[in-house]
């Protein structure tokens, strides 16, 4: 396959730094301000509530930083190589200087060249142009010199549009399962907080479960840790996996390694609760499963139920965070969980509860279980579609 560099199709611009003594704003203005965290959310990037912005008066000093509809923008300070399309509402949006933008874009497909730039080709080539040991960066200069595969423009609108439909269809369940979520919460508020009986006895987070703290094997033995062996958690598995319901992290551990940890195999349904670094990553065991230190897991009693322990923990993250203690890093203990104050409802409520959302959790389960196979086939797809070595004609 014949290369071109990046600036053969188009042009590389950076972003700009806000002027000393200036300040963001979450008072909404016409002056959203995009920064590497709102990134690759979704292909395309809208406004959303989570937005910062910037005043009319260092809008006057930045105004010539903007982005418009259609700029490809890319993260090159800090996560390095996150990709994004600049939608409708954030067009004229401000943009920070760890992020580049890709203007004037000509002979390539927009929607192909993010396909290309998130792929395992692209991501590999742009840590390749970056530099720096201690502070990591991708210079202007070097994502020009980006090569970017040369095809006739009919097969990248082909490619893009094949793998574009995977997409809608990884964005219609996302959308199913928010809004059975929604629901969810919905009955959890009703039940338990605006129908809660005075008569409910009080107790702790330690009434509903068993709290389980976990553990991480000697690194120094190999032998302990395996690719396909027994699930092993981490809070970055929930950092990158984003998903409600989790069956395993990026490593395993071999019986052997969890025989020579204090961490402890929980079964499905347990509800993981990462305790630090950062607090509050919360998600489902969709199997048995163990977990580093980094969390302090509830296995549910099965009177309280998993849907319950879910929503309580979520309900409640401000005031769990709150409790958290430690001088280096904020920590929750497993004393502090256990001795979580709540209210322990009546079976019978909580059973009509966890009958109402056991059939919405199961469709959640299935449609990320599905986003996670269609995710697979789009990464997959995108090389042999290249190479040819697959026609879209014959998709």
């Amino acid at each position: 396959m014949n290369y071109k560099m990046l600036s053969d199709f188009a042009d590389v611009k950076g972003g700009k730094r806000l002027p000393k003594g200036s300040q963001l704003t979450s008072t909404p203005t016409a002056h959203p301000y995009i920064r590497v965290r709102d990134l690759n959310v979704e292909k395309v990037l809208e406004l959303l509530p989570t937005y910062e912005y910037v005043d009319d008066e260092t809008q006057k000093t930045i105004s010539r930083y903007i982005v418009n509809q259609g700029d490809v923008v890319i993260s090159i300070v800090g996560t390095i190589g996150l990709v994004s399309i600049i939608g409708k509402s954030l067009d004229g949006a401000n943009l920070t200087e760890n992020c580049a933008k890709l203007v004037n874009i000509d002979g390539l497909n927009k929607d192909f060249l993010y396909y290309y730039l998130m792929s395992e080709d692209g991501q590999n080539a742009i840590k390749a142009a970056t530099i720096g040991a201690v502070q990591a960066k991708l210079p202007l200069k070097n994502i020009q010199a980006l090569p970017i595969p040369e095809l006739p423009i009919n097969e990248q609108c082909a490619i893009a549009n094949t793998l574009s439909a995977l997409d809608v269809r990884i964005a219609t369940n996302a959308k199913i399962n928010h809004h059975l979520e929604q629901q969810c919460f919905a009955l959890y508020r009703h039940f338990f907080v605006e129908k809660a009986m005075p008569e409910w006895e009080s107790g702790t987070i330690s009434d509903f479960g068993d709290v389980v703290g976990g553990s991480t094997p000697s690194k120094a033995k190999p032998e302990y840790f395996t690719k396909h062996g027994i699930a092993w958690i981490t809070p970055k598995d929930l950092s990158v996996n984003k998903s409600k319901f989790i069956a395993r992290g990026a490593d395993d551990v071999t019986e052997l390694g969890l025989r020579n940890s204090s961490a402890r195999l929980m079964p499905r349904g347990t509800v993981l609760f990462s305790s630090r670094a950062p607090i509050g990553y919360i998600a489902i065991a969709s199997g048995e499963v163990c977990t580093n230190q980094g969390f302090k897991s509830i296995v549910p009693k099965q009177n309280i139920g998993t849907a319950f322990v879910y929503f309580f923990l979520k309900d409640n993250l401000e005031i769990i965070e709150s409790m958290a203690s430690g001088s280096t890093f904020k920590e929750v203990s497993g004393a502090t969980m256990k001795g979580i104050p709540a209210v322990i409802p009546d079976t019978q409520t909580l059973t009509k509860f966890n009958e109402a959302c056991a059939p919405m959790f199961e469709q959640q389960e299935l449609l990320e279980q599905e986003n996670a196979k269609l995710a697979g086939l789009r990464d997959t797809l995108l090389p042999r579609l290249m190479s040819g070595e697959l026609s879209v004609d014959n998709l």
